[in-house]
């Protein structure tokens, strides 16, 4: 759960700044509510993460409705996949 408090921790601190650190970048995620994650770069490498991005495609084409990379999936099912992702 290390990852969920990590990621809880980064969408708090978006609310004081939209300053995203080196080697990260800024993903939307929610099936209604969407909120904002700061994930490493090193993920986009991954064959999971890429489908995610495939989805994503599939969905918004290169129209992102919150005006950065949005994931259409639930939140559950993000962290569930970036906790998997950083104990690889």
């Amino acid at each position: 759960m290390a990852i969920h408090k990590m990621l809880r921790r980064s969408l708090s601190a978006e609310k004081r700044s939209t300053q995203v650190p080196k080697g990260h970048f800024a993903v939307y995620v929610g099936e209604s509510e969407k909120k904002r994650f700061i994930i490493p770069l090193t993920y986009l490498n991954n064959p999971l993460f890429q489908e995610l991005l495939c989805q994503a495609e599939e969905e918004f084409g290169f129209h992102h409705p919150m005006g950065g990379l949005t994931i259409p999936c639930s939140e559950e099912l993000f962290v569930d996949i970036t906790s998997h992702l950083s104990r690889a």
